[in-house]
């Protein structure tokens, strides 16, 4: 389950990592009023934005919950490791003498 829930957070990581690298920053609205060429994108001139936006904020957190959920996970193993819990079903003690090498 851990291991599981690891590879979904790198995973989301990347993406969230991608999804952010694509979105402009607040600079780039002076350059499309000169026509840069935003009106003819995909999503239209502010549909892109809101889009990216919108992805980047539920991948946050998703990001965030697996976070959460991999610390619980961590914390949980963490404390199996450490406990110090005897079995309780141990070998009963032998009930007969133990025989000594000499004989008369």
């Amino acid at each position: 389950m851990f291991n599981i829930l690891l590879a979904v957070h790198i995973i989301i990581a990347i993406v969230m990592i991608g999804f952010i690298l694509i979105q402009h920053g607040k600079g780039a609205d002076a350059g499309a009023s000169f026509g840069a060429g935003a009106a003819g994108t995909v999503f239209g001139a502010a549909g892109s934005a809101n889009f990216l936006t919108r992805t980047t904020a539920i991948l946050a957190t998703i990001f965030f919950i697996t976070s959460l959920a991999l610390a619980h996970l961590a914390q949980k193993q963490a404390q199996d490791q450490l406990r110090l819990d005897v079995p309780t079903t141990s070998a009963p003690a032998s009930t007969t003498p133990a025989q000594t090498g000499t004989s008369n």
